[in-house]
């Protein structure tokens, strides 16, 4: 891996691509640029067979320039560095902050590979890559890129093996609090990659931790107990207490503990009087019972009578009779 700075203080780790892909992906270009370039000299020297020599020849060079040198530094452009080889095997040209490249990137990369690729067969390019820390041609190092690997291959996630059956619960009695996190985490990825280790390596390093993981829980190695199984049996012990701890069941905080049976009660106070409760009525079931309905009367509402309306000769007449 590679780690890149963009130009936002972001660090970017970017695995480089390696020189046989970069070999094949360079391959696949030069052999689509001489294929095309085939094609149209043909079409050209058919179409224009009456011209002279010299046009001829400037027709000629004038295509080895177009396909083999400006076709693929258009094909980076317009593809921000993935041309029909890096495609094809997963690569891609980046600026060395991790951005996509421009046309001066791809006209600098392609000027200077006509150089270093095709007039000395690739020996310029090959050797500056082997030189370089991420692989670089020069090409790269004038214009400022880097070749990286687009298509990463995922690692399989691995998981803890469980412990034999025979071993499961033996370990339930030993001290794991002396154990530091970094010897727990070497023992997991022991566990999980051990299938994929050489057998030598991978015992060597079993019996190593084993022999740390006994020194530090003060029990050695039971005899006969293979490490492998010794450790995948140790770890199951820790993460089954670590779930039982974090898993276990606590009383509510609004629950008041109980007093142990058997138990005393606590002494009174002196002076204080005991508890008596007061005597309740006895139940009687027509003291619930409602009453019946009874309606009352009608009796009319007295009303006021109407206000009488002044007409006396107090106010002098306008002529003006009101509505009914």
């Amino acid at each position: 891996m590679s780690e890149l700075v963009t130009g936002e203080a972001v660090a970017l780790e970017l695995r480089p691509a390696k020189l046989p892909s970069r070999a094949l992906a360079v391959l696949l270009d030069l052999a689509v640029a001489v294929v095309a370039y085939i094609v149209v000299t043909i079409a050209v020297v058919a179409a224009t067979a009456s011209l002279d020599e010299a046009a001829q020849a400037a027709l000629s060079v004038a295509l080895f320039v177009l396909l083999l040198v400006g076709g693929p530094i258009a094909v980076e452009t317009l593809s921000h560095g993935r041309s029909l080889g890096k495609l094809a095997c997963g690569l891609r040209v980046v600026r060395d902050d991790g951005g996509p490249i421009r046309f001066r990137h791809a006209l600098v990369r392609g000027l200077i590979g006509v150089i270093e690729i095709l007039l000395t067969l690739g020996v310029v390019a090959v050797i500056a890559s082997l030189v370089s820390a991420r692989g670089r041609r020069l090409g790269d190092v004038f214009a400022g890129t880097l070749v990286v690997r687009e298509r990463v291959p995922e690692g399989r996630t691995g998981f803890v093996p469980p412990p034999p059956p025979w071993l499961a619960g033996r370990f339930s009695a030993l001290d794991l609090s002396a154990v530091p996190d970094g010897l727990w985490l070497e023992v997991r990825q022991y566990l999980t990659r051990m299938r994929s280790l050489d057998p030598q390596v991978g015992w060597g390093m079993a019996q190593r931790l084993a022999a740390e993981l006994a020194a530090r829980t003060g029990a050695p190695v039971p005899p006969g107990v293979p490490p492998a199984p010794y450790l995948a049996a140790v770890l199951h012990e820790r993460q089954t207490r670590e779930a039982r701890r974090a898993f276990a069941a606590a009383p509510p905080a609004g629950d008041r503990p109980s007093a142990a049976p058997g138990a005393m009660p606590a002494p009174m106070p002196q002076g204080a009087a005991p508890y008596r409760p007061e005597p309740s009525e006895p139940y009687r079931p027509e003291a619930y019972r409602p009453e019946p309905y009874r309606p009352e009367p009608y009796r009319p509402v007295p009303q006021d009578p109407p206000p009488v309306e002044d007409r006396s000769g107090s106010r002098p007449s306008t002529g003006f009779v009101p509505p009914a």
